[in-house]
């Protein structure tokens, strides 16, 4: 599929990367912070990484496949076996943990916040290099929408 290539805004680049930023930062600080041992701090904190790269790798994945790169079926479907594990250790996690409800939530939600930001950043990041590869001679820091 060869679609015309697209730049993201600005804007858009630099809140996918304050979300990233925001999401994975308030979840560490959560978790430095937390009164729990320190193999369940590093557990959440691999769930954490893990998701991430499943997130970001599934993208890839499925971006590759849009643009008619092969990718093979079994690592496509890793990447969403991947994703769904990592997604499932935390709510696993979270369901066991003796803290509140209010603690359970706010590790949800900055770890969901951290995967949606992290596929708008890849995306970004591949819609620049599309961006760059169609449009050579177009100055990248023009602020063109």
């Amino acid at each position: 599929m060869n679609s015309q290539a697209q730049r993201p805004t600005g804007a858009f680049i630099g809140a996918s990367w304050l979300a990233l930023f925001v999401g994975v930062l308030t979840y560490l600080i959560g978790l430095w912070n937390a009164q729990m041992q320190l193999n369940e701090k590093g557990y959440y904190f691999t769930v954490l990484l893990y998701a991430l790269f499943s997130a970001v790798s599934l993208q890839k994945s499925v971006r590759d496949r849009l643009d008619g790169y092969p990718v093979t079926s079994i690592y496509y479907g890793l990447c969403w076996l991947s994703l769904g594990i990592s997604i499932l250790l935390l709510a696993v996690g979270l369901y066991n943990a003796t803290f509140g409800n209010s603690e359970k939530g706010f590790y949800a939600m900055s770890f969901v916040l951290s995967l949606f930001a992290a596929v708008a950043v890849q995306k970004n990041v591949r819609d620049l290099a599309h961006f760059a590869q169609n449009h050579p001679m177009h100055d990248m820091n023009d602020s063109q929408t």
